[in-house]
């Protein structure tokens, strides 16, 4: 069974963006589970989605404490969260930044790559300067980075799961898929 913990702030589309890729992995054949965690204050505050990706049926039903890979919306969680909590060792973490990660330091067991998914965003109008939606860039990003799921298959899951701008989301996750960067010395 594959897990996969996404992070993010209400708002950034990080559920979105948990079904988005539990679809794209189902696209494949795989049995999948996608499911957030968030309080009553949303807009804004930490917010937490799960994937589950498996080859038979799966049967948990609790959130993922021991993730294989994370997924960040938002680098400043870095500092705010322990986001590597529990993350497996060689594990993917697939940050949205515009800033290069140079010294790892508490990632440096990990395998880290970086995207920028808000100026891929804007480049193609999904939401607005304020409040740039990422979820199908950062989904892109992944599939090129982890190589787990292929891009045909988020492309079909973006055509089922989001309801507007299909194609401009479909265009984001393949520019992410392309311009996703691997940081050396995991």
């Amino acid at each position: 069974m594959i897990e996969i913990r996404t992070h993010g702030r209400g708002g950034q589309g990080a559920v979105i963006a948990s079904e988005i890729l539990a679809d794209a992995f189902f696209h494949e054949g795989k049995y999948v589970q996608a499911f957030p965690a968030f309080g009553v204050e949303r807009r804004g505050a930490p917010v937490m989605a799960f994937t589950r990706v498996s080859e038979g049926e799966i049967r948990e039903r609790c959130q993922i404490y021991e993730p294989d890979h994370l997924i960040v919306l938002d680098r400043v969680l870095l500092g705010t969260v322990n986001i590597t909590e529990g993350l497996k060792p060689g594990g993917w973490i697939i940050i949205n930044t515009n800033m290069a990660v140079e010294d790892k330091g508490l990632l440096s067991s990990f395998r880290v790559a970086t995207v920028d998914a808000v100026t891929i965003a804007l480049r193609h109008r999904l939401g607005s300067r304020a409040a740039p939606i990422v979820n199908t860039a950062i989904i892109g990003a992944f599939a090129g980075a982890t190589k787990l799921v292929s891009l045909e298959a988020v492309a079909k899951a973006i055509e089922m799961q989001v309801p507007v701008k299909k194609k401009e989301n479909i265009r984001a996750a393949g520019d992410a898929y392309r311009e996703v960067k691997a940081i050396d010395g995991s």
